[in-house]
């Protein structure tokens, strides 16, 4: 058996071709010198077909680690790609053809992917083929060592001369024996995503995914699979992410005698793709990554992925402006000098931007009419959006602006004109969400009319800022433009539909600053994030809430990516109130800005937004360049949440702490730092908080921090913050 090793800083990654032309999954895990094939055992097992080219019973491919499964050939386990030809016939027999190793991270067509320096990254791709029913397939894995990364993209092209049906295509699939394992999935819902949810990998198939036609509020395409006891700081674990924003699946389980199978890709529910003769298919990319030091690490790896290898453009690395949203001040209730007004109040507190929300255009004074018709109502604002893009900019202020680009109001100019560009089932009444419908993007002239529309607002006024959003789940997939309904190609190229808008004005608008949204932290994922660096992480903006939603959010995607405001008290989506102090200190751990009218700020308050915005400008490097921990129960679930961030040279920390409950004769609580240099001593900077009366020193050791801790301070009442800022002395 010929051997393919792929290898980072602290991994091994390897692959075994047998003398026939197979492909098996030999290893992923700490580095090692060796050829780890040694390690796979496989005695005869009764009801386990051989194939043709097996040397004698004990070869059988139902008991075997592969690299990339198949349906059809022996193997009853859950396949990466299932075919199906002209006559109906399912499954393909894939063979290696060849491989090859070369310099620079690969990319992808149309799709989001990691990217690297040429000297930062290689790629290798290994081409396999079934000759007999002319489908070859291109597996790429590209490495980055530093990261301890390797992404997986697959290719499945028709080289033959009769139509083929692609009914599953999934991008990675790892085989994995050792054991046992826990899967930790992100599930949640609307105005609650990303909520941590571990449980043992069994017999049973574990399966998490969407077929909303996003990645959606309710699953999400970021999935880590784990030792039992692996913990935040200690045992080996693995993750996947997958660059894709909608339909995806993401599977778990173990065979009949204890190997893992864990896989990520397209979800192949109602997927069938059909495949002319030269028509490929391109799975968008999984990157995984690996820690042999708990999760901790694990998170640092993504965060560091997705800020430095997946985001792109000037606003990747650079600090967001701190801005404001008129949304929950107003609604659709506004003018124009409204919003001036607004600005005006902001700009004295020290804000940068302020962000016009939905109803700017068409006869949109709520959610029933308008959308699609992306010609500003001048009317509403008392003049030109140019005008007021102007005045504001005389404040000193930046001019955003709210976006849904991929709906339709059947109420709308739009959709009297071009009805067929919904997507609707002919003679069926049409399922509505947010009283609008999908518009299908996956048509080129749907989305160049939508694009040249929008354009032609933002050329007329200064915008450096765009909010994207996304308000509803996608159903009657039924696109006017084809004669053969086929879902699954529909659905994966209104995703591609999508992304060339987003492109197409990364390239019109290079310094223009866009943030993702989906109802909030629908579309929350690294495929949004290749185009817009951050993305609005809950419509829920409660505080202690977001402790739990910006909690789980942690463990795939950093700070920098994620958006964060302080919004107005009692809260719009839960009614609770909670202290400006605290909402500030939570919204900080993203990228920060506000959801009020400042006008209705008392003085004292007004002083309190002031220190923050220039606590938060201040702290920008240290929250989006710092390794991010996870000290309390940010599940929601203790008395208090902690989180800290830690300079890469370890020489500054920010340490963040919230009250949860409140309890009568509390014992005292401690939250122990990490990641600080322990022979450093470092002094201690309260920005916000009371003391509660427990005196703690202005000095103190990284040993003492992160052995015994910062107790918490015991005051009366619930939902209070804390916030220090750790420096190292001298």
């Amino acid at each position: 058996m010929k051997t393919i090793t792929l290898t980072t800083d602290h991994a091994t990654y390897q692959m075994g071709v047998t003398d026939a032309g197979r492909l098996l999954h030999t290893y992923f895990g700490p580095r090692v010198p060796d050829d780890m094939g040694y390690a796979i055992a496989s005695p005869d097992r009764p009801f386990s077909g051989n194939p043709a080219d097996g040397l004698d019973l004990a070869f059988s491919l139902d008991v075997l680690p592969l690299e990339y499964p198949t349906y059809g050939v022996g193997d009853y386990r859950r396949a990466a790609l299932d075919v199906r030809t002209a006559d109906g016939t399912d499954g393909c027999d894939l063979r290696v053809v060849s491989w090859d190793q070369h310099e620079g991270k690969y990319a992808l067509d149309g799709l989001p992917a990691v990217h690297a320096a040429a000297a930062d990254a290689s790629t290798l791709e290994v081409k396999l083929a079934d000759e007999l029913i002319g489908l070859e397939v291109t597996l790429r894995y590209g490495v980055i060592p530093g990261l301890d990364a390797i992404c997986r993209s697959a290719t499945v092209t028709n080289v033959g001369t009769e139509p083929l049906v692609v009914s599953r295509a999934l991008s990675a699939s790892l085989d994995l024996v050792g054991g046992p394992y826990d899967l930790i999935t992100f599930p949640g819902r609307y105005g609650m995503e990303r909520i941590p949810e571990r449980s043992a990998v069994g017999h049973a198939l574990a399966s998490v995914g969407s077929i909303r036609g996003a990645s959606s509020h309710q699953a999400n395409p970021f999935a880590i699979l784990a030792e039992h006891g692996c913990d935040e700081d200690h045992g080996t674990c693995w993750s996947m992410s997958f660059l894709y924003s909608g339909n995806f699946t993401c599977e778990a389980q173990q065979d009949q005698f204890g190997m893992t199978r864990w896989a990520m890709g397209l979800s192949d529910q109602m997927f069938e793709y059909p495949l002319a003769p030269g028509e490929s298919l391109v799975c968008p990319e999984v990157a995984m990554a690996f820690s042999a030091d708990g999760l901790a690490h694990l998170s640092h790896l993504n965060h560091r992925l997705v800020r430095e290898h997946v985001c792109r453009g000037p606003w990747a690395l650079r600090r967001r402006p701190v801005l404001i949203n008129n949304w929950e001040a107003t609604g659709f209730d506004f003018t124009g000098e409204k919003i001036y007004d607004i600005a005006r109040e902001a700009a004295d507190l020290g804000i940068e931007m302020v962000v016009l929300d939905d109803g700017w255009f068409g006869a949109r004074d709520g959610d029933r009419a308008g959308l699609g018709d992306w010609v500003v109502n001048e009317g509403k604002l008392g003049g030109t959006l140019g005008e007021l893009s102007r005045r504001i900019e005389g404040l000193g202020m930046g001019f955003g602006l709210w976006i849904e680009p991929e709906m339709v109001n059947e109420d709308s100019d739009l959709y009297r004109a071009h009805p067929d560009w919904a997507l609707t089932v002919p003679g069926r009444e049409p399922i509505r969400g947010r009283n609008q419908l999908v518009l299908d993007f996956s048509r080129p002239e749907v989305v160049d009319a939508v694009f040249e529309a929008i354009c032609k607002v933002v050329d007329a006024a200064h915008v450096s800022y765009l909010k994207m959003d996304c308000n509803r789940s996608m159903a009657d997939v039924y696109s006017h433009a084809v004669v053969h309904q086929s879902f699954g190609k529909t659905m994966y190229r209104f995703v591609l539909g999508t992304y060339s808008f987003l492109e197409r004005l990364i390239e019109r608008y290079p310094q223009m600053l866009i943030e993702g949204c989906c109802g909030g932290g629908g579309r929350f994922d690294a495929g949004m994030m290749y185009y817009t660096p951050q993305v609005w992480c809950s419509d829920d903006t409660d505080a202690i809430e977001r402790v739990r939603i910006q909690g789980g959010t942690s463990y795939g995607y950093p700070a920098s990516a994620v958006g964060s405001h302080v919004s107005a008290v009692p809260n719009a989506q839960i009614g609770r109130s909670v202290d400006l102090e605290t909402r500030g200190v939570v919204a900080m751990s993203g990228t920060f800005g506000y959801e009020l009218d400042p006008a209705r700020l008392t003085d004292a308050e007004c002083d309190v937004v002031r220190r923050q915005v220039v606590d938060y400008k201040r702290l920008w490097p240290l929250i989006a360049e710092g390794d991010y921990y996870r000290l309390g129960a940010q599940d929601g679930h203790g008395d208090f949440a902690a989180w800290g961030f830690v300079s890469p040279d370890a020489g500054q920390a920010l340490l963040d702490v919230v009250s949860l409950d409140a309890r009568c004769n509390a014992p005292v609580s401690y939250v122990r730092c990490k990641g600080l240099d322990p022979a450093v001593v470092y002094s201690l900077e309260l920005l916000c908080g009371e003391g509660g009366g427990q005196a703690m020193p202005t000095e103190l050791s990284g040993a003492a921090l992160m052995a015994c801790g910062v107790p918490v301070p015991q005051v009366p009442g619930e939902y209070h913050a804390w916030q220090w800022v750790l420096s190292a002395r001298g």
